[in-house]
This record gives structure tokens, sequence and C-alpha cells, in this order.
């Protein structure tokens, strides 16, 4: 009987954590962009508490912002279309997606239009009128 041993030598090496790419994306567009998105971050916030009074300054401000996060999806899924994946472009952006809405939830609110206060604005039904035909 034959025994073999083999001598290893475990060191500590940093561990190296695999994100998918999507995550990396979003992390990256993060990190390059720390004031920008410091900013929006705290506007958010702010936002998420008191939406009818901050809508038009977080629609100016988030406008920014949402064209950052398109900038990087197109960064992001531009490979993907028009190879042999691009059927999966689309997924890849919803999960892009997705991320962001974890950092920043009330994402989707960007471009709400504010609504007047009530007494200023005249019911549809007191609007619309048909005129009658003559015959």
């Amino acid at each position: 009987m034959i025994r073999c041993f083999a001598r290893i030598n475990y060191k500590e090496e940093s561990t190296i954590v695999f994100m998918p790419k999507y995550k990396e994306y979003v992390k990256k567009m993060i990190d390059e962009n720390k004031d920008v998105f410091a900013a929006f971050k705290k506007l958010h916030d702010e936002y998420a508490k008191d939406t009818t009074n901050l809508q038009r300054k977080y629609n100016e401000e988030g406008g920014k912002v949402a064209d950052l996060i398109r900038e990087y999806e197109d960064r992001l899924c531009r490979n993907t279309e028009r190879g042999a994946f691009n059927k999966f472009s689309a997924g890849l952006s919803e999960k892009f997606h997705a991320e962001v809405k974890k950092v920043f939830p009330m994402i989707d609110y960007i471009g709400l239009i504010p609504q007047e206060p009530k007494d200023t604005v005249q019911s549809p039904a007191a609007s619309f009128s048909i005129k009658k035909i003559q015959l």
C-alpha cells in the first residue's frame, strides 16, 4: 500500500468576491459620481417624508441622476444587445434597475407632475360640453 501525503500551505489571501455585472455597474456608477449621488440621497430621503412640497425640486435634481443611470445602463447593455445574447438584454436592464431601487426606492417618482390645489382646478365635467346640432 502506497500512501501519498501532500503538504499544503494555506496562506491567508484576500477573499475575492464575485458579483454579477449589473451589481458591479451600480457600484461603479455610485463610486464614480459620489458627490452627485450623496446630494441626491439626501434629497431622496427628504422627498420620502414630504412628497408634495419637494416634487418640483426632486424632478429637477432627479433628472440629472436619471441621465446618469441611463448612461450606465447603456454601458452595461451595449454589448449584449448586438451579440448572440440580445434576448437577455431586457432582463439585464431590469436587474440593473432593481439594484438601483434597492439604494433609491423612490427613483420611479422622478418626473411626476405635481397636482395643483383643488380649488383652482376645474372638474372635467364642468369644462366638457357637447354642442347640439341644428337640423
